[in-house]
């Protein structure tokens, strides 16, 4: 493997145990979520390369069971905060496909009235505090999401994710403390797929093992196969068990891979094709899918089935999205500014 390739991203980065507690259910939900998140994306990314999506673009591909393996450890009230790889984490969460593809779109029948675009899916009915452009940005606000939790009593919690390279930023330090501090109701999670947007994490830090940055601050912390729902599911779950309990924030460093490039104008000059194709060797639609099979919870038939309504979901989100108005520009500043007569004149 490349020296620059993460080491500790191989599969034993977790203690993996008999995967027998999760029910038939479950692992129809991790497997059909994560095949939807898979087509919608693949579909993104082809509909980019025809310039029906403009702006930035950033794929889930290969990280499914991250979103997919929390979704099922956490409870209907939590909240929800990603960056801007954001496609992924509503789709798991239940968002319409057809408004997300009429978001990439630009139209105003998108999450956002088209005024977000890739990086600023929003979905306040599912509790997905959006997507944000702005690296790291999101950490403290999930923290303050959680703040909001505590002091309202709901007993809910917000669970935060960023990327390898946001936990350079200041605010994620600032985040962590204040958290602990005040003992409260988040989930910190470090989706390390190995490289911020084109440098690898041993090219930007000497800490390799990011779950130990929340040791500085006395923080519950671990690494987590991020490639394994089961693995996923149950970190989460505990993490979540102890915000309830009024016991504070946890960091987990979910080790995944993305097969495609930082964004679609990325072209992956820094790893080997050979090393994308061994991650997919562990792909967790795949390993998913034979589990499934394993257990008798489907035969290929039914899974098939699954497939095929999840390919029609995606076709019905872009025919939505292609049919779809553009928002008129006279609504350039509505759900920006709270004063509305703000003195702007479009031309």
């Amino acid at each position: 493997m490349p020296a620059t390739t993460k080491a500790k991203n191989e599969p034993a980065v977790a203690k993996k145990s008999d995967s027998t507690e999760f029910s038939k259910e479950t692992y129809l939900y991790w497997y059909e979520s994560m095949q939807l998140m898979r087509k919608f994306e693949e579909k993104a990314g082809q509909l980019y390369g025809m310039q029906k999506i403009k702006g930035f673009c950033h794929l889930y591909i290969g990280q499914e069971a991250c979103a997919s393996g929390t979704v099922s450890a956490l409870q209907k009230g939590d909240k929800y905060i990603t960056a801007y790889r954001d496609h992924g984490h509503p789709l798991a969460l239940g968002t319409d496909p057809k408004a997300i593809m009429a978001e990439l779109y630009g139209k105003e029948t998108g999450t956002t009235k088209g005024k977000g675009g890739s990086m600023h899916i929003f979905d306040k009915e599912h509790n997905f505090m959006g997507g944000h452009g702005i690296v790291g940005a999101q950490v403290p606000l999930g923290a303050g999401i959680a703040f909001a939790e505590k002091y309202n009593k709901t007993g809910n919690l917000c669970i935060a994710y960023m990327g390898d390279g946001a936990v350079r930023q200041g605010a994620f330090h600032e985040a962590l403390n204040l958290a602990m501090l005040w003992k409260l109701p988040v989930i910190f999670v470090i989706e390390n797929n190995g490289y911020a947007m084109g440098t690898s994490v041993q090219r930007t830090s000497n800490v390799h093992e990011l779950y130990t940055l929340g040791e500085a601050y006395d923080m519950p912390s671990e690494p987590v196969d991020g490639m394994r729902c089961e693995d996923v599911h149950r970190a989460v779950a505990r993490a979540a068990e102890r915000a309830r309990a009024g016991e504070g924030p946890t960091l987990l460093e979910f080790r995944t891979y993305r097969y495609k490039g930082h964004s679609m104008s990325d072209p992956q000059k820094y790893r080997t094709k050979e090393e994308v194709e061994q991650y997919k060797q562990r792909d967790p639609v795949e390993i998913t899918r034979q589990t499934i099979l394993d257990k008798k919870f489907a035969t290929e038939k039914e899974l098939e089935a699954i497939d095929n309504k999840i390919i029609q979901q995606v076709e019905e989100s872009v025919k939505f999205a292609e049919e779809s108005n553009f928002p008129d520009p006279s609504e350039a500043l509505t759900d920006v500014y709270v004063q509305t007569d703000y003195p702007f004149i479009l031309d």
